[in-house]
């Protein structure tokens, strides 16, 4: 990485007592059996209470766009795609994110084996090529295995970012089917007002939802294209044959609402914990078209993309909106601090989780973005706004880069811990059965800092390990703000503690929609000094 990452927790992928020195802390103070705990199993501090929600609790993301090569390596080999995209999850891990929204269909074509659609020109240089191996299987592996949720990221109604249709492969619906198509601009587009159209984009959704285990869909802004001048988007014939005598503004916006509510009925009724979210452009509708909307003087999602955000969430059929605010604080068209505290108000009594899209991209622009700590101010005044549960930031590569040393101060700043993200609302689970038989002793193998090992539990998908200075009671309820680490696995090396000094570790259990249990007995260690 070109900035310093800071130190980064070493998971261990399963737990060995034998492997560790065990350094339990003294009496916890309660008598009597342990009750039993969620899964059956017996909780060994029946008396302690889980953690539960806290402003420490935050999903903080990345967009990693594959069109065009933008986050996604261009190299057509296979060993430097992969090195390149780990490149960017470690950068993700050092800055103590914990999702990344990866882009899997960016133009009606895949990065991964699909029935209905070619695979990614951007894998391989050519649209249709195999690239020789799953990639989204690979992207989601190394993804997971640092703890990262991985929103799939999809473009509905993109075909190409040119326009000739006879340089898409021959296998792509859209040659197939040239009359879903539509010529707008530089490029080409399926029209939203054909069900043929809504039904191959659910189809490809709902192929990858059932064969890989991610953790939600996403999509961004582009559903109409952005308005290209005056030319409006070419649906007349498409309009006349089914819009049956609606305004044709708001016949566009129900053929987009149609795909979000089925989209939105479909994935929750295959797989009832995944979620779906959008990323709308950060302006729903101005107050001077519309007394609901914000006071801005910015482009409309509502009238421009027709995407009526508002109704997704007050249906409930997205289980977040993140919406892209990527203006300054203080910008005379929209201001940040405007519109956070607008979209705030917006998911006000719903289910629906708010994160904010943050312009990392900006970054050295002009003069108010050359200021490293603009996007710091964003974050300072999204605490203000408690129904601001977390930021996502476009995109990987500008992150990475480091400009100005903007990621760093971030990471220095607001990301000194890592982070557990808000639980989500409205999908069901629970907390699974608390993390049993923790042990801590000094790393093995001659690595440095203590090996914090437990028995993984089989309903739980991660494990919150927390640290607190000193001998403390062996079962005792958990700071949130005293977060070490969030992985998947049986244990961690905490290279962090300092040698000489005495720690308590506690290890909670989480389930996939970030329910968490309550600790386990705390093990004490003394970190060896060399």
């Amino acid at each position: 990485m070109a900035w310093r990452a800071g130190t980064v927790i070493r998971v261990l992928a399963a737990a060995t007592s034998a492997a560790v020195l065990a350094a339990c802390g003294g009496g916890d103070g309660h008598g009597g059996e342990p009750a039993a705990a969620p899964g059956g199993a017996r909780a060994e501090c029946a008396a302690v209470a889980a953690p539960g929600d806290s402003r420490s609790r935050e999903l903080r993301g990345m967009w990693i766009a594959t069109v065009a090569g933008i986050d996604w390596p261009k190299s057509p080999s296979k060993e430097r795609q992969q090195a390149g995209f780990r490149k960017l999850l470690d950068t993700a891990q050092a800055m103590n994110l914990n999702a990344v929204f990866v882009q899997i269909r960016p133009n009606s074509d895949a990065f991964y084996p699909s029935p209905h659609e070619p695979w990614s020109q951007w894998i391989t240089g050519k649209q249709g090529k195999d690239p020789g191996y799953d990639v989204l299987g690979f992207m989601l592996k190394e993804a997971h295995a640092r703890n990262l949720e991985f929103h799939a990221w999809f473009n509905p109604y993109r075909v190409s970012r040119q326009s000739d249709l006879g340089k898409l492969a021959p296998g792509s619906p859209a040659r197939k089917h040239p009359d879903w198509v539509r010529k707008y601009g530089t490029g080409l587009w399926y029209d939203p007002g054909l069900p043929q159209v809504r039904d191959l984009a659910a189809k490809a959704v709902m192929d990858v939802v059932g064969k890989y285990d991610i953790d939600a869909v996403h999509f961004d802004d582009y559903f109409y294209p952005y308005p290209e001048g005056a030319a409006d988007y070419p649906d007349k014939a498409t309009y006349k044959a089914h819009g049956r005598g609606m305004d044709k503004a708001d016949w566009r916006r129900q053929n987009v609402d149609t795909l979000v509510r089925t989209l939105s009925e479909q994935i929750h009724r295959a797989k009832p914990w995944m979620r779906f979210g959008i990323s709308p452009f950060g302006v729903w509708r101005n107050k001077a078209t519309d007394p609901k909307g914000s006071a801005t003087k910015a482009l409309e999602s509502y009238d421009a993309q027709y995407a009526d955000t508002l109704k997704w969430i007050k249906q409930g059929w997205i289980d977040y909106v993140t919406p892209q605010l990527y203006w300054a604080v203080g910008d005379a068209r929209a201001d940040y601090a405007t519109l956070v505290d607008w979209w705030s108000r917006q998911v006000a009594g719903t289910r629906v989780q708010l994160s904010i899209g943050q312009a990392a991209y900006r970054v050295g622009e002009d003069a108010t973005w050359k200021k490293p700590a603009e996007l710091g101010r964003h974050l300072d005044l999204n605490r203000r706004h408690p129904a601001v549960r977390g930021d996502v930031y476009f995109s990987a590569a500008d992150l990475a880069s480091n400009r100005r040393g903007f990621a760093q101060r971030l990471r220095d700043d607001h990301y000194p811990r890592p982070a557990i993200p808000p639980v989500v609302q409205g999908r069901g689970g629970q907390a699974p059965a608390p993390a049993r038989g923790l042990r801590a002793g000094p790393a093995a193998g001659g690595a440095k800092g203590v090996q914090v090992q437990w028995r993984p539990a089989g309903d739980a998908t991660a494990y919150g390990v927390y640290r607190v200075d000193g001998k403390a009671p062996a079962c005792a309820a958990v700071d949130p703000a005293r977060l070490v680490a969030a992985v998947r696995g049986g244990g961690i090396v905490d290279p962090s503690a300092r040698p000489g000094r005495t720690y308590t570790y506690y290890v909670t259990a989480l389930d996939r929609l970030h329910h968490e249990s309550a600790p386990g007995r705390g093990a004490t260690v003394t970190a060896p000094r060399g």
